[in-house]
């Protein structure tokens, strides 16, 4: 009987709990989902394939600023397109290399990482969505723990006026599922 009493009093302490941690991660998404380095320095700079354009956007900018001297777009289908918006924004095209076969952020990882490692790179900078930035920045460090990775991501749609938008609203759901199946099915764990 004293058991069964402390089981429900855990069980409903862990219950409060799962309760305060989703409503917290559904309500300051940016707070858990973003993972920003700051100023850093690195040898190339990955471009996420999806999102709006912002991602090549954020990539040009740190490129301009001397972030690092070289861009490997990665993403099927938008590579080629990402390139092109890379190109508008003034990175020459000798400093553009691409990963046009990945279709998952998993694959983004497995297919970047030996075209980083036969350009030299030692430290690579992670450019995608913000919302996108834990998930991306966990799986390239759990494929090449021997690389040094940072993220700088963008911040487009990051104000909660603009989750006005579902599909925005709808990414930030599906991205916590997201890690958890990564973290179930590949061992890539978001902490």
């Amino acid at each position: 009987m004293i058991l069964r009493k402390h089981w429900r009093k855990f069980a409903l302490g862990l219950a409060v709990l799962v309760f305060v941690l989703l409503a917290v991660a559904l309500l300051l998404p940016q707070k858990v989902l973003v993972v920003d380095s700051g100023k850093v320095q690195g040898d190339v700079i990955v471009v996420l394939g999806g999102g709006a354009g912002e991602r090549p956007a954020r990539a040009a900018e740190l490129f301009r600023a001397g972030v690092a001297p070289k861009i490997l777009i990665s993403g099927a289908g938008d590579a080629d397109g990402n390139r092109l918006l890379l190109m508008r924004r003034g990175v020459p095209s000798v400093a553009i290399a691409l990963e046009p076969n990945s279709k998952t952020t998993r694959e983004n990882a497995q297919l970047s990482i030996p075209l980083l490692r036969a350009m030299g790179a030692k430290k690579i900078i992670l450019v995608t969505s913000w919302y996108h930035s834990r998930r991306a920045l966990k799986c390239f460090r759990h494929y090449a723990p021997d690389l040094v990775f940072y993220s700088c991501p963008s911040y487009h749609g990051i104000t909660r006026a603009d989750w006005s938008q579902e599909h925005l609203r709808r990414r930030i759901r599906v991205e916590y599922l997201k890690l958890i199946g990564y973290a179930v099915c590949y061992g890539v764990w978001p902490i």
